[in-house]
């Protein structure tokens, strides 16, 4: 295959970007879209010229690290994929392929087509977690009766890596699918009743503060996601926001 790559170059944070050409050969079908690029960048050292920098890590679809905006979709043409699982052969020979990186007032530019994506970091700490009793007199996790639809639900809440497709995708750049799975994971067992109300108000309270903007139920978020994550959860996540402020209120 034989493409031409129009990819986003920043120097850095402070630098102002642009979209430089690279033309590329001789690429194979089978090969991810990553080791696409891995091949772009050995060429561009052979050249002695500064290669392209990217996010990646695991390259499995587990991480959420290799977040790029290719051809105006989060992670691309593909569907429930991350950018590490897209293949070559869902583009045709002599195609123009559009690499950027993910848009977002709360994900700066480091550098070139990666992000700097600490803000869902800090949403987490705010709350993204459980009281343990490490007294010794721990209570067996089997022994709390879970109904089967929650647990379902909990896990496939669970399954969200991350990866900010869904703020790439929302014309808001609205992390609510995200901070929602979070909060759901939590919401649905009996482990995460206690800090239940804490949780909710404090995770929101970040993801305003981070930037991030309002859900307007677009669903371009469910539609990009890797995972799959449902909009149920940012109704869920409402619920429970309502209900702690109606607490805290009394």
């Amino acid at each position: 295959m034989n493409l031409t790559l129009k990819i986003w170059r920043q120097k850095n944070s402070n630098s102002k970007g642009k979209m430089v050409d690279y033309p590329i050969s001789d690429i194979s079908p089978d090969m991810s879209f990553l080791e696409m690029l891995d091949v772009l960048n050995n060429q561009l050292i052979e050249k002695g010229e500064e290669p392209v920098a990217f996010d990646h890590d695991c390259r499995e679809g587990i991480c959420g690290m290799c977040s790029l905006y290719i051809n105006g979709e989060a992670h691309g043409p593909d569907r429930g994929v991350t950018t590490c699982q897209l293949h070559m052969r869902k583009f045709k020979d002599g195609d123009t392929i559009y690499i950027e990186p993910f848009r977002a007032k709360a994900f700066p530019v480091v550098k070139d087509l990666a992000v700097d994506r600490s803000a869902f970091d800090r949403i987490q700490h705010a709350g993204g977690y459980i009281s343990v009793n490490t007294s010794g007199n721990t209570q067996d996790a089997n022994s709390l009766p879970v109904q089967k639809e929650h647990a379902d639900r909990a896990f496939d809440a669970a399954t969200c890596i991350g990866c900010g497709a869904c703020v790439a995708s929302c014309k808001n750049s609205s992390a609510m699918l995200y901070v929602s799975a979070k909060i759901s994971q939590y919401a649905l067992l009996p482990q995460g009743k206690v800090e239940a109300e804490e949780r909710v108000q404090s995770m929101v309270n970040q993801m305003d503060a981070e930037g991030f903007g309002n859900c307007s139920n677009t669903g371009a978020c469910e539609v990009e996601c890797p995972k799959g994550i449902s909009l149920e959860n940012i109704a869920r996540m409402n619920r429970e926001y309502f209900k702690a402020k109606a607490s805290t209120k009394d």
